[in-house]
């Protein structure tokens, strides 16, 4: 196994957010690959975004728990392949790796040994997974509901500790009862994952915050975590879709305030959150979600914030797991690099 480099901070510092903005899609992958290094010491110096606490003091982010969803870098993965792309995840400081799909297109076929193998050997442990929730058109189709059995086998093949969705609960409907329902479903998924010693889990975006069409004083979010069995359906909290989840659904739909923070969904229930995403916005509330999504240290979410009281929980073991995601980065690479060099500067003030 190849040892861990400290992260290299240069891209939260060199690139500004309007110069990451010109640069074409896939365009910088080169110019990132050979690009030199600042210190750790010159890029905290420097400071970046959010006002939120560089310099001295414990770091924010738990040591060994900064990952990456890689639906990020889904393009690099699906021209250039796993192996270059964890070169360049070993290299930018990342500890961890959260899939979305086990295929790298043009870059050409890859087993499920070859892939775990080639984490291992990068000193990246992979984390979990987002595979489907359902397909109902096709019987075939690689989701928990068509074939259960061979995504728990993958993920069980590749060492996984948790294996989720990023689909929402909408299988039946936006009723009370049709969430329940969904939620019967993944307690049938989580029961089998924990049969294999795995957890399973559900990612959210902003709908799941919206309220039943039956019952438009419950929000639907409060179901799923009702009827789910919290020692079989755990949670990842996606912090940028839960703060859009907040603005857009703030009243009910007869106009009523109903406010919500999303830390404290999580601080009621540590344990069921093991994963997050880390996503970063810029608040504009003529936006449908108000906020438009940026990269990691760019924004004005305060994840800080988020980090720092979920890491007080438990005892303070600090046993949650980081993910860091944008939908549709301008680079994929740099938006990896920028973002790992932001969050391992952040510290706590003293």
């Amino acid at each position: 196994m190849s040892r861990k480099k400290p992260a290299d901070p240069e891209l939260a510092h060199q690139l500004s957010r309007r110069g990451m903005l010109g640069v074409a899609a896939g365009a910088g992958a080169a110019a990132v690959l050979g690009a030199s290094a600042l210190t750790p010491a010159a890029a905290q110096d420097k400071g970046h975004g959010h006002g939120h606490g560089h310099g001295k003091g414990q770091p924010v982010l738990p040591p060994g728990r900064l990952g990456v969803q890689l639906y990020s870098l889904r393009d690099k993965v699906s021209t250039i392949g796993f192996a270059k792309v964890f070169d360049e995840l070993e290299r930018f400081g990342y500890d961890e790796i959260e899939y979305a799909g086990y295929t790298q297109g043009a870059a050409g076929a890859i087993t499920l040994p070859q892939l775990k193998r080639l984490a291992r050997d990068h000193g990246l442990k992979a984390i979990g997974s987002h595979v489907g929730y359902y397909d109902d058109n096709n019987p075939n189709a690689y989701s928990f509901a068509q074939n259960l059995t061979k995504v728990l086998d993958d993920a069980q093949a590749l060492g996984l500790d948790h294996v989720g969705t990023a689909s929402g609960p909408f299988r039946y409907g936006t009723t009370v009862d049709a969430w329940k329902r969904a939620a019967a479903d993944f307690n049938t998924y989580g029961a089998a994952a924990k049969r294999r010693g795995m957890k399973f889990y559900q990612h959210n975006h902003a709908e799941e915050f919206s309220f039943a069409t039956d019952r438009p004083d419950v929000r639907l979010y409060d179901v799923l975590l009702a009827e789910t069995d919290p020692e079989l359906v755990y949670l990842e909290m996606d912090i940028y879709w839960a703060f859009a989840g907040q603005f857009r659904f703030s009243k009910t739909p007869e106009g009523k305030p109903a406010p919500f923070d999303p830390l404290r969904y999580v601080l009621k229930q540590p344990h069921r959150y093991p994963l997050f995403h880390v996503k970063d916005g810029i608040e504009d509330i003529a936006a449908h979600d108000g906020y438009r999504m940026v990269d990691v240290g760019d924004g004005d979410i305060d994840y800080k914030r988020f980090i720092s009281a979920v890491n007080k929980t438990h005892g303070g073991r600090r046993d949650h797991h980081w993910q860091v995601e944008h939908d549709l980065p301008v680079d994929s690479l740099a938006f990896a690099r920028k973002s790992s060099a932001h969050l391992h500067s952040l510290r706590e003030r003293r």
